[in-house]
């Protein structure tokens, strides 16, 4: 290849590579990646939602449930039993507070000033049900507006506390009781059909299908990173030298295409540059004590990583790339002005932007879906639809190919066509071009 490609390669990817610009944005997004990922555990260390929710009820002689079975005191108990076989950490923790006397509005008292103490967040109180015998209507009283996570555990906890005081009171004996209370076991496999006769043995285990989904995810988000990163710099670089004039005497030492694919593959080696850096830094957080130990209650695991999907979800990742790349250069020759360039390159970042959604909102979740079947074999969509297929099903590996096949077919004629609107929209000044005057300056080129 001509030294002229290389010679615009070295000096796009240099002078991005040491743009102020460049260095303050790529350390920017890092801290906020860093933040977003450690997020959850920065916010329970403030909140203290690391430590059990403390939570109490009020222990009475006095009977408040009005049902022999069901009885506040049994409730109680079993509410902590069942929070403290929550080891090592469980949501909340059960705290019982005497009772001034035997007045139901002193007792509350007491209990909101348990509150207001400081020793529990909030407490339950209980009501007789309309029929005698069921179980009492149970409210959680706190000072906090929003209490969905203790609402929501404390309804499992006392659905398990119901269930358990019944079986408790039906005279079962211990090994009916431990039956009852064992767990059914559950595992999921996923198994292939399109290579011969399918079998468990040759299908992917639970942990490997989460570490599948991982890397979908990631792939996805790089690539649609990749295009929005490197689609704006490709076109608002050409933009910046029209309206400089520098592309004037460019043209005249490089070739209009070796100038436009240089462009192209220099601004691709800068955004590797920095997706290797998000890389590094998503993997020094996701190592860190706290967040490995969630990844490894996950089964998550850089070993169950299938090293085929990550093939295949690369070469996806370059077509893709060099699809929208083409696209933006073209749309960066025709624009004069760098005020006029958001409009212009508005229709290729919708189109990325459907793709990526398609998949994020729908795909992930069925990816044997007709839309994502069919968005599989659509050039601007199949590198974030067929990804997802490949992670989370199991397409016949003829529709991968054909995938591959089309999507190539359309780098072709997109670099063919981004070609010849290069040639013709690096010296259009002035006005804004209409497509006639660019049809025009195209069949001007042969």
């Amino acid at each position: 290849m001509n030294s002229g490609f290389w010679t615009v390669v070295g000096f796009t990817a240099r002078n991005k590579l040491r743009a102020k610009s460049f260095m303050i944005t790529t350390l920017i997004i890092a801290v906020i990646m860093s933040i977003g990922i450690n997020l959850p555990y920065i916010i329970s260390q403030f909140s203290g939602e690391s430590k059990p929710t403390p939570v109490g009820y009020l222990v009475t002689t006095v009977d408040q449930t009005s049902s022999q079975m069901f009885t506040a005191s049994q409730i109680g108990t079993l509410l902590t039993e069942y929070y403290k076989s929550q080891q090592p950490k469980p949501d909340l923790n059960i705290v019982t507070i005497k009772p001034a006397n035997d007045s139901d509005k002193d007792n509350e008292e007491a209990l909101k000033k348990a509150v207001a103490d400081g020793t529990i967040d909030g407490y339950i109180t209980f009501t007789p049900s309309k029929n005698k015998g069921d179980f009492p209507i149970v409210t959680y009283k706190s000072e906090s507006l929003m209490e969905g996570k203790v609402s929501q555990s404390l309804k499992g906890a006392l659905q398990g506390v119901k269930q358990e005081a019944i079986l408790r009171g039906g005279g079962l004996s211990d090994e009916l009781m431990t039956l009852l209370r064992s767990p059914v076991q559950l595992d999921t496999v996923q198994i292939s059909t399109n290579g011969g006769a399918g079998s468990i043995g040759q299908g992917k285990t639970e942990e490997e299908q989460g570490m599948d989904m991982l890397t979908v995810y990631v792939i996805i988000i790089l690539l649609f990173m990749a295009i929005m990163i490197s689609g704006q710099m490709i076109a608002s670089e050409i933009t910046a030298e029209k309206s400089s004039r520098v592309m004037e005497i460019l043209i005249t030492s490089v070739a209009p295409l070796r100038a436009m694919f240089g462009k192209i593959f220099g601004m691709f080696l800068v955004v590797l540059v920095q997706l290797a850096i998000y890389i590094v830094v998503i993997v020094i957080n996701m190592t860190l004590p706290h967040n490995k130990e969630k990844l490894g209650d996950m089964g998550i695991s850089l070993s169950n990583i299938d090293p085929v999907l990550v093939i295949y979800a690369l070469l996806f990742f370059l077509t893709g790339y060099y699809l929208f790349a083409t696209l933006f250069a073209a749309v960066g020759s025709i624009v004069s002005r760098t005020e006029d360039l958001g409009q212009a390159v508005l229709p290729i970042t919708m189109i990325s932007l459907a793709g990526f959604y398609i998949c994020i909102l729908g795909g992930i979740q069925n990816p044997g879906s007709t839309l994502v079947k069919v968005s599989s074999f659509i050039p601007f969509f199949s590198p974030y639809a067929m990804v997802v297929r490949l992670g989370l099903s199991d397409p016949p590996l003829w529709q991968v190919w054909l995938s591959i096949a089309i999507l190539l077919a359309s780098i072709l004629a997109a670099g063919w066509l981004s070609a010849k609107i290069y040639r013709a929209g690096v010296l259009m000044y002035g006005k804004k071009p209409t497509l006639r005057e660019i049809g025009k300056a195209m069949r001007s080129y042969k």
